[in-house]
């Protein structure tokens, strides 16, 4: 980056933190450490609500996820609006009058001690390795743009953000989230500018698209059954629509937006609000992938995007051998330009000869197997699996961003980042003081204390989401790591609630032990099967309404169960 570009860069973090601060002023005690003394508009909540989910990740992860893997990630989003309304309609009323500052409060109202502690354990578990991945993505990018170790990256910004989450509340999240949320739209947007601004002369918009259209990336819908296959219409309608209930009604982090809201009616439109703006967010963000993929058509891609890997290879004694390599990748890449632009010049005149989309089908696997030699090499030389997905938007904004627009897209990505970790931070210490050191240990101490503890536990829980940093990479793609992780305890935590909320005669044992089996169940099948992530929701949702609803028909229910 330039001097201009770290310029831009400084004063937008500067001005984005001393905005927050400032807006947290007014914050009192716990309820505003935690809750923001419940006073904050719906539509700061709800731009709130998707900056949490998106963070870093969405600009990382799902462009290189599109460059992939092409639009079929998208039909995970299509029953968002459907789940914000059920969630609209059956949680936030339960939620929202219990005055809770958990949502796992609610399930000892409801059933017992032992099934609030159990729920908000596994959300510890499955929110604090998610932080980790939230926490990586930024790294990746100063990696990209300094040339450094990803330890280091990864080290500078769990001091930085725990240092500024440890002294900031919901209100400085919330308002930290909107300023990111403006800025990912402006930057979807002068990405997809810049890449069609970036075409050769005499290639159009319409002729990226259609090489897209050519390679099948555009194809965002699969019919198949087949549980193996990750994205389907029909996991993504069924699997999806359980994750989104799972992470928006069981999740700390999520919950915790909605009930910082003034009103009901206020928490609700948050939730729909996000439901029906974030899916063509979604659409745009995997486009801009797609883009990026016939962009490449015309403009040579690294043969490997993580340049920090190149390096390493570089001082090996496997460096001639990669470079060969390199120049042979050079060589077919300039073999299907040439393919592209005949397969342009004869659409031009009429339909394109198949033998035409033949080569550039044979040349594509030819790129595809070279770049799986270079990252053989790259992890052999490393000791560790190469995977470059996440560095694919990070170099094309560092290659072809003009000067001072880097600084803000790679201010935009580190705000994003540190918005998402310190909510989740915060989301974490709610949990930990709420859930557990004030329920069982220390009952009856001044709000100050509380204070205190939380501040510790947010520092606590930022070391070990460090930890889990430093492996995040390992993962492959982060879009899918962050949504694997909470679909391991997500399915188990929804349907404690459902059970609560549809069962009647449900009580405390038979919904511990049911989210104890479906929690086993999605480890088992998540380990021992090679079903896609996005069902592991339902079927852990099907094990703890099954085995918690038998369960009470059998167990002889406590005298009184409190509602």
């Amino acid at each position: 980056m330039t001097g201009i570009d770290w310029g831009v860069f400084g004063l937008y973090l500067l001005g984005v933190m001393a905005f927050a601060l400032w807006q947290s002023r007014r914050n009192e005690g716990v309820e505003g450490f935690f809750l923001g003394n419940r006073r904050m508009p719906w539509w700061a909540i709800g731009l709130s609500v998707m900056a949490t989910q998106a963070s870093a990740i969405t600009l990382i992860g799902t462009t290189g996820q599109g460059y992939t893997d092409g639009m079929r990630f998208v039909q995970t989003y299509l029953p968002l609006p459907f789940a914000m309304i059920v969630l609209s309609v059956v949680f936030v009323p339960f939620f929202y009058r219990a005055k809770l500052f958990t949502a796992y409060e609610y399930l000892e109202k409801r059933f017992d001690p032992k099934t609030r502690t159990l729920t908000s354990m596994l959300f510890l578990i499955g929110r604090a390795m998610g932080t980790g991945v939230i926490m990586y993505a930024p790294a990746i990018v100063l990696s990209t743009i300094l040339g450094w170790d990803e330890v280091v990256t990864i080290s500078i910004m769990a001091v930085v953000t725990i240092g500024y989450t440890v002294t900031g509340g919901i209100t400085a999240v919330i308002w930290t989230d909107v300023v990111q949320m403006l800025m990912m739209f402006l930057g979807i947007g002068l990405a997809i500018t810049f890449m069609i601004a970036g075409l050769p002369e005499g290639v159009g918009v319409a002729d990226a698209a259609y090489i897209g259209g050519v390679q099948q990336m555009w194809n965002a819908v699969d019919f198949s059954w087949d549980p193996q296959s990750r994205y389907t219409i029909w996991s993504g309608l069924i699997g999806g629509t359980f994750l989104f209930l799972s992470y928006f009604g069981a999740d700390q982090s999520q919950v915790q937006r909605y009930l910082t809201a003034s009103s009901e009616r206020d928490s609700r439109l948050s939730l729909i609000f996000n439901g029906f703006m974030k899916v063509p967010m979604q659409i745009a963000i995997l486009g801009i992938g797609v883009l990026m993929f016939a962009f490449y058509h015309f403009e040579q891609p690294p043969i490997v995007f993580n340049d920090a890997e190149v390096r390493v290879v570089m001082e090996s004694d496997r460096a001639q051998e990669f470079e060969d390599l390199s120049v042979v990748f050079a060589e077919a890449h300039a073999g299907r330009r040439a393919t592209v632009m005949e397969i342009l010049d004869a659409r031009d005149a009429g339909p394109v000869p198949a033998d035409l989309e033949r080569t550039l089908a044979a040349q594509d696997d030819q790129l595809m197997g070279l770049r799986d030699e270079a990252k053989a090499i790259v992890a052999d030389v490393r000791g560790s699996e190469s995977n470059d997905t996440n560095y694919i938007f990070p170099t094309y904004l560092t290659e072809y961003f003009p000067i001072g627009l880097v600084g803000l897209m790679i201010a935009t990505i580190f705000a994003a980042a540190m918005s998402s970790i310190d909510s989740e931070l915060t989301a974490l210490s709610s949990a930990t003081v709420i859930d557990f050191y004030r329920r069982w240990f220390v009952r009856d101490a001044s709000d100050d204390h509380y204070l205190w503890a939380s501040r510790l536990a947010t520092l606590f829980w930022g070391l070990v989401a460090w930890g889990f940093a430093l492996r995040a990479g390992q993962g492959g793609s982060l879009i899918e790591l962050v949504n694997e992780v909470g679909s391991l305890v997500y399915g188990s935590i929804l349907g404690g609630f459902l059970l609560a909320f549809l069962v009647k005669r449900a009580h405390g044992t038979p919904a511990f032990l049911g989210i104890l089996c479906g929690f086993g169940t999605i480890v088992f099948v998540a380990r021992e099967t090679d079903i896609g992530w996005l069902w592991w929701n339902p079927i852990g949702v099907a094990v703890v309404m099954t085995v918690g609803t038998l369960l009470s028909y059998v167990m002889t229910p406590p005298e009184r169960v409190q509602t």
